[in-house]
């Protein structure tokens, strides 16, 4: 598939202007500008240089009116070379009803400056749908990152933060409002989140390298974020920024230093030093409520505009020398502004009181609308929302639709309902390159629109993990989809041939619960594209696979814990009831290997005597209990508990040949020393882990860490260490040499995740005896140890259910994932991308009312694609892929130096926190 054509001439950041870095070569200190002093006080600071001009004296940037305004009738800005600084012109010479316009506005065909046009065509604009992202909460501000493409920031009406990676459709991080330090609040502010301890986002922006974003709150806060690719999203500063709402927030660089600009409900203007939090500059002088500010640059000087409800119109320097203009928005329309991506050309759009909107083209020199677009509907509902792309569209949200208009050329170009479902005044965001276009629905959703470059650089990244190294190195969940990538205008005509049946998702980030399906495009005109393209293989029939489900005359009751033999010959299950199931796969014509496998129907196996292993329960109530065994290296002994006692159990006779370490506490998870049998860890209730002997019946050393019971130990063999995991989600690494502790790490529960306060933590290690496979209901995750580095994590659907097991294939390359909606997904360990998912439909044949899902998997140790999924309704089931298949599913594509290694280890190429 070809890589999607970058426009020329884009600048490197931002193509929605007004946040650019400043060029090092240009003077920014105030000192290096020409001004004369103004005859009035501003209320910011006493009198002072009002003009401003480029060192080598050319004609200003910004200029003032001829007319002095009629609030300042006694001000004269003139410079030393007679030149009007911040002046408007009138045009000269044409009819009086012309010359009876404001003096801010000119004639729409009035213009003596000719743009270059762009070789773009009305069919670079994106009309195809692809799909929805569902919020849960009104969409408020979106904004594209400056570098990744396909990586967009959302804020809500809930002041709900969401980061999304349209490629995967993961949704990778979720923030909820929640300020960091109340204590140093003012009184006013504790007071009002006393009251009502909720927010609305005004605005969200990512800064110029994509490393920080900033959140405008509806209550008097600023938060910063940093966006990195070790520790995911971090709080990095939080402002009291204004008193009341903060309506707009904006990156810069005055003086080659990154700082943020905040506007608010109390009128003024703030700037503020990204990295100390430090004010450097607050600006006065609107007389409402300042609604949006607009910072850019022009060679050397660097200014902001500023917009209020009013209507007024101010820019500044950084110098806090008050206003240097004053100019009216159209009807005095509640504005915002942005420029072209090259900077060259300013644009706002609004809305006044009364519902009309107004969409212009600015002299900003002039402080004149050189151009009015026609088009947008009387009686918004709402402030239109607006943006810019490839030096050469506008696109609008007003009345239920997005609207499209060419820069030079005042009548709209095109409108579309992005099939429907739209609000009254829909939000909308281009990416950097104007490819992709985001929208906001009535429904809490945003779809994602797309050009035809768009729809190949979706399909190029939807099947490439999220890559946080790339953001850092250019500077984790696909979410509910309701629509497809067949749904394109004639636009985009024949590279989208149609719908294509749903594949449900199962790799996103805090995802929607609802049970919604993603599509996958099909473009039929590039044959050469068509065989690259990889698909979730889905599994929904038991002919597409082999699945046999184990006879059993025994109760049914839910299994607890499932494993194969080390041999591969058989299956041991502990049920809920405290009772040991063993199948044995006979030696035949059919099995000369003996080993186990979906083809031939194994025997419930007992000893002549008839009796049962079953665990100790002797004051314990086993639905109560956490069940736990381990199975001896030679098949000989399985150790087990069900809450009561300790049992160590002969398999070929089933007889119990010890009982020990009556509760409580009793013991939750249960391992055998690699290098000695006689050597078993011991994971408690009470939290504690135990080093017991069975030769000499002694305990040989207690560790303690945790704080709620022991879910997961590993050892290994490499490292000479223990890992343990917890109901507390702590992992902690013991030296196995001295049985001390070497170090621990919380395991991060993803945002807007509950998890159950006592939810297992399980770990596992790969082959190589250094990855670590950690599961917990909200996650999958690897981890390097001893150090316990997060090196992946990936997050699955909310739709799903919980994760309810997962381990590695025998091979460590795989990593089988059971759900609370019956599913099973396969995916790469190395890259943790999902490559199969097994449905419920193909094994589960009883009762489809019934709510039946696997508790626990066990994979074959020497058949690296047949595992054994135990299900709450006390059936075993053994799956493999069908023999034609040979395995569950193909990897998808890898990039250029992002594929797996041999031995599974990390290249760091999914979501990571």
């Amino acid at each position: 598939m070809g890589t999607v054509p970058k426009p020329g001439g884009f600048p490197p950041l931002s193509a929605h202007g007004p946040f650019q870095t400043v060029p090092a070569s240009l003077v920014t200190s105030p000192a290096a500008w020409l001004a004369n002093p103004s005859q009035i006080p501003h209320p910011s600071a006493s009198s002072g240089p009002i003009g401003f001009l480029p060192q080598n004296n050319s004609a200003s940037m910004l200029k003032r009116p001829r007319t002095p305004p009629s609030n300042n009738p006694t001000v004269d800005y003139q410079t030393a070379d007679s030149e009007h600084v911040l002046k408007r012109l009138r045009p000269i010479g044409m009819p009086d009803e012309v010359n009876n316009m404001p003096a801010n506005i000119l004639p729409v065909g009035y213009t003596n400056q000719t743009h270059g046009q762009s070789s773009y065509s009305f069919d670079d604009l994106p009309k195809a749908v692809c799909f929805t992202l569902n919020q849960g909460s009104t969409v408020k501000s979106m904004d594209f990152h400056p570098l990744q493409q396909i990586l967009l920031l959302v804020g809500t009406n809930s002041a709900d933060i969401m980061i999304w990676e349209l490629g995967s459709r993961e949704r990778l991080c979720h923030r909820s409002f929640k300020v960091w330090d109340l204590a140093a609040c003012s009184m006013a502010l504790q007071t009002s989140l006393a009251s009502d301890y909720s927010a609305s986002i005004n605005r969200v922006v990512w800064s110029p390298d994509g490393s920080l974003f900033g959140v405008a709150y509806s209550k008097h806060i600023v938060h910063i974020y940093s966006y990195n690719v070790r520790d995911e999203l971090r709080n990095h500063l939080e402002i009291e920024a204004h008193a009341g709402s903060v309506n707009d927030l904006a990156f810069s660089y005055p003086n080659k230093q990154l700082c943020v600009i905040t506007c608010g409900e109390d009128r003024l203007i703030k700037v503020w030093d990204v990295v100390s939090g430090a004010k450097q500059y607050t600006f006065e002088g609107h007389e409402a409520p300042v609604y949006s500010v607009c910072p850019h640059h022009k060679e050397n000087i660097q200014f902001i505009f500023s917009t209020a409800t009013d209507g007024k119109i101010k820019a500044w320097l950084y110098d806090n020398m008050g206003s240097r203009v004053d100019y009216d928005a159209p009807s005095h329309s509640s504005t915002n502004m942005a420029y072209s991506a090259d900077g060259t050309r300013l644009f706002s759009c609004g809305t006044n009181k009364e519902g009309d909107s107004f969409l212009v083209e600015w002299n900003e020199s002039e402080g004149a609308v050189k151009r009015s677009y026609v088009g947008l509907a009387k009686q918004a509902v709402g402030i239109v929302q607006f943006d810019t792309t490839k030096n050469r569209f506008l696109a609008a949200g007003n009345e239920f639709m997005v609207k499209f208009w060419d820069m030079d050329n005042v009548s709209m170009l095109t409108a579309t309902d992005v099939e429907g479902g739209l609000p009254a005044s829909p939000c909308i965001r281009f990416n950097k390159e104007g490819i992709l276009l985001a929208v906001s629905t009535n429904d809490n959703a945003i779809k994602i629109v797309a050009n035809t470059d768009g729809i190949r650089l979706l399909r190029t990244m939807e099947n490439r993990p999220f890559d946080a190294s790339r953001m850092a190195s250019a500077s984790a969940v696909k979410p509910p989809l309701m629509g497809t990538f067949g749904a394109a205008s004639a636009a985009v005509g024949s590279s989208i041939v149609d719908r294509i049946s749903p594949v449900p998702s199962m790799i996103s980030m805090n995802g929607d619960n609802r049970s919604l399906a993603d599509v996958k495009p099909r473009i039929a005109d590039e044959p050469s594209e068509k065989s690259r393209i990889w698909k979730l293989t889905e599994v929904n029939e038991p002919a597409q696979c082999r699945s046999l489900r184990l006879p059993d005359s025994l109760t049914a009751i839910r299994v607890s814990r499932l494993i194969y033999t080390n041999s591969g010959f058989a299956i041991l299950a502990l049920a809920a009831n405290a009772v040991h199931k063993l199948w044995k796969w006979p030696k035949n014509d059919r099995n000369a290997t003996w080993k186990a496998n979906a083809n031939i129907v194994p025997q419930l196996w007992q000893p002549a005597s008839g009796i049962l292993m079953t665990n100790d329960i002797s004051e314990t109530n086993p639905e109560d209990a956490v069940p736990c065994f381990a199975l001896s290296k030679n098949d000989s002994y399985v150790m087990s508990a069900s809450g009561g006692k300790i049992s160590l159990f002969n398999m070929m006779t089933f007889k119990t040949m010890t009982t020990f370490m009556p509760p409580p506490p009793a013991a939750t998870f249960l391992a055998f020393h690699p290098q000695d049998n006689n050597i078993i860890a011991i994971g408690m209730d009470d939290s504690s882990i135990q080093i017991y002997n069975v030769r000499v019946d002694e305990v040989k050393t207690k560790l303690k860490g945790h704080q709620k019971r022991i879910t997961g130990l590993a050892f290994s063999n490499a490292l000479n260490v223990l890992v343990s995991s917890g109901a507390d989600s702590q992992l902690y690494v013991w030296s196995t040499d001295a049985w001390e502790k070497q170090t621990g790490k919380s395991l991060h529960i993803p945002p807007g995740r509950a998890a159950s306060s006592l939810a297992d933590t399980r770990v596992q290690f790969h082959q190589d005896q250094t990855h670590l496979l950690v599961v917990h209901e909200t996650q999958i995750a690897i981890y390097e140890a001893p150090k316990l580095t997060c090196l992946k994590q990936w997050l699955p659907l909310e739709a799903s259910g919980p994760i309810t097991y997962a381990t590695y294939s025998c091979d460590s390359q795989s990593i089988y994932v059971s759900f609370e909606d019956g599913s099973v997904g396969v995916l790469t360990s190395s890259t943790l991308r999902l490559r199969c998912r097994i449905n419920s439909s193909s094994y589960i044949t009883s009762n489809p009312s019934l709510k039946v899902y696997p508790l626990v998997i066990a994979a074959h140790p020497s058949e690296p694609n047949q595992f054994a999924l135990g299900l709450t309704d006390g059936g075993v089931c053994v799956l493999e892929p069908l023999e034609s298949e040979g395995k569950w599913g193909t990897s998808p594509p890898q990039e250029n130096g992002a594929g797996p290694s041999t031995s599974g280890a990390a290249s760091s190429d999914q979501p990571q926190r």
